[in-house]
């Protein structure tokens, strides 16, 4: 039901009321049951809700692909042992979906070692130079987006 109210949101011209889902699911749903459906998917951020008088208009918080993702991060939260969560997962992709994988691993990554390093660059136009040698404070540590699932 959740998948059948998440699609007649994405149709919606706009955010919608539970009465315009409800007419749009057919009516067979009581309106008490999709206002539960809607507070539910609520509860798990899949939609966003905004006062419109006494009333909630109701809006997807993602497309599709990120409601998947979503979910799927859901799951891995819930794991006590992420690591072979993720192990036994990377084992069954394709070979395909493993590069794609892999592809979009090393963007993150650089995404990620662009975005420090351009406001490093603004501090330091700033800042008086760093010391150098004994005692002086580490640089800055390379940082991938796995380190997240391995726990660091």
């Amino acid at each position: 039901m959740e998948a059948q109210v998440l699609a007649a949101l994405h149709r919606a011209p706009g955010p919608a009321g539970a009465a315009w889902v409800q007419e749009r699911l057919g009516g067979d749903l009581a309106y008490t049951t999709v206002m539960t459906i809607l507070s539910r998917l609520h509860a798990k951020q899949a939609v966003t809700r905004e006062r419109s008088g006494r009333a909630y208009l109701w809006s997807p918080a993602a497309d599709e692909a990120g409601l998947a993702a979503l979910r799927m991060r859901r799951v891995l939260d819930g794991e006590p042992d992420r690591d072979a969560v993720l192990t036994s997962f990377v084992s069954t992709l394709s070979a395909q979906d493993e590069q794609l994988l892999r592809t979009l691993l090393d963007r993150a990554a650089e995404a990620a070692e662009e975005a420090p390093a351009t406001a490093r660059a603004s501090v330091a136009d700033d800042a008086p130079a760093a010391p150098a040698g004994p005692g002086a404070a580490p640089g800055p540590t390379r940082h991938h987006p796995s380190d997240e699932a391995r726990g660091g």
